[in-house]
């Protein structure tokens, strides 16, 4: 009688292993993501997952040579900017974002680039040669050079590429491959894995760029184990509103580059086309003064932006009043507006408070704390803030205005824009007489910027 094949539970968060299910992960704490999978026999291990010849020698790091390492332009300039200046070779890239939203409309445009200075190849799990041909045909690609492969198996996909030799290879997408050395379905935790280890290793040991098209949960992570970012070497998130034309490309990691750094692309009817200007994108120009608007100026990566921040007071029926945010941090916008009652006098508790950013945009940095209550302010008395006026800066527990980094390139950017008053943190003022009419309105306290713009 045959003996019946034993299962394990595995996360797919983690890639922990479980003998029985539970409700919650005993490694990761994540929620439900424990999978029934069938016991299978370990994959054969190799050596040299970095592809070093001499990976098992012990050496002084001044033996080792710090070359710069080759990058190959992709011809999109906001890719480019991602991506640190371009691919390097032997670097394995990670892009995920939700359906629908350009992933391989953009890597297909790149490839169609590249095809004609190098050698590429585009290996689809997901559709046929001819829907990619029509998706050529329809944004008008120059698809002569590029090469194509329909396959799922790793263990296929390999020889065929090391015999192809290109210099860019896309994978679409990795939940698709499987390695045959495993038995568990397609897209299961250990097929991931074990799929993207091969990958990494055949890109390290050839030098060929190795690009992986990821999914996507309903939360908005990328799926499968996170232990896949890890081993990849820069991870790219697809980002915008359900509607919008507009994209953005953050880097989440990046072993060669700025990580943060943001990429503005438009979807049009031949594809995306990058925006080399994005802040006359998010400046939306009233027709006239409006209250509950402000100007900041962040910075993403190494690019400084100007977005607009819109806030709506209004009273509230609720005991609780609502706080609603989209581009901010919840949390972080009822700190402010304590800090607000607190140091200004100015209270809240009775008022619903919806801050939005104009475009989609996730602001991250504290830079925002400054202008966002500022126009909070402005909607609170139903006063517009005085005209062409921008702001940056932190916010402290105690009231006082922070120093932001960079704030130089800010006021220059600001500048450019056209605006006349920036108010900026005491910290960040020029040391120097600014050109132009620019006004530059440094603050030490929060008091002293609502007084400012009263």
């Amino acid at each position: 009688m045959a003996k019946a094949s034993r299962t394990q539970y595995q996360c797919r968060e983690c890639g922990a292993i479980f003998p029985k299910w539970s409700g919650q992960c005993a490694e990761c704490q994540a929620w439900n993501s424990l999978e029934e999978a069938a016991v299978s026999p370990e994959p054969k291990r190799q050596i040299g997952y970095a592809g070093e010849t001499r990976s098992n020698v012990i050496r002084n790091l001044t033996e080792v040579s710090a070359r710069n390492e080759p990058r190959t332009l992709t011809g999109i300039g906001e890719l480019d900017r991602v991506l640190g200046g371009g691919f390097v070779d032997g670097s394995v890239v990670l892009i995920g974002g939700d359906p629908g939203i350009g992933k391989s409309t953009l890597l297909i445009q790149t490839l169609s680039i590249l095809s004609a200075q190098v050698a590429t190849l585009y290996v689809s799990g997901e559709e046929s040669a001819d829907q990619i041909s029509l998706r050529a045909a329809r944004l008008g690609l120059d698809s002569a050079r590029l090469r194509l492969l329909t396959e799922t198996s790793v263990e296929r996909i390999l020889p065929l590429a090391a015999a192809e030799q290109p210099r860019v290879m896309v994978v679409d997408s990795i939940q698709t491959m499987f390695t045959e050395m495993l038995q568990s379905a397609p897209g299961a935790v250990a097929q991931v894995r074990e799929s993207t280890a091969q990958l990494v290793r055949f890109a390290k040991q050839t030098g060929i760029t190795v690009i992986l098209v990821g999914h996507v949960t309903k939360e908005g992570s990328l799926a499968g184990p996170r232990v896949l970012e890890h081993m990849v070497d820069t991870v790219l998130y697809f980002e915008g509103e359900a509607g919008s034309q507009f994209r953005l490309i953050r880097t989440m990691k990046n072993r060669f580059g700025a990580v943060n750094e943001l990429g503005l692309f438009a979807m049009t009817d031949k594809g995306l086309k990058a925006v080399s200007n994005p802040s006359a994108i998010f400046l939306s120009r009233h027709q006239g003064a409006v209250s509950g608007s402000a100007i900041l100026v962040t910075r993403e990566g190494s690019r400084p932006l100007l977005v607009e921040a819109q806030a709506l007071v209004d009273s509230s029926p609720l005991a609780n009043p609502r706080r609603v945010t989209l581009g901010l941090e919840q949390n972080r916008l009822s700190m402010l507006l304590a800090v607000l009652h607190r140091h200004a006098g100015i209270a809240m508790y009775d008022q619903d408070v919806y801050v939005n950013v104009v475009g989609g945009v996730r602001i991250t940095e504290t830079a925002a704390d400054l202008p966002v209550l500022l126009a909070v302010i402005s909607s609170l008395r139903d006063k517009p803030l005085p005209g062409e006026t921008a702001a940056f800066g932190e916010v402290g527990l105690s009231g006082e205005i922070r120093p932001v980094t960079n704030g130089q390139e800010r006021i220059r950017e600001a500048a450019k824009h056209g605006f006349r008053r920036i108010v900026v943190p005491w910290a960040n003022r020029p040391k120097e007489k600014t050109t132009g009419d620019v006004e530059i309105v440094p603050v030490k306290r929060l008091a002293d910027a609502i007084e400012i713009i009263s």
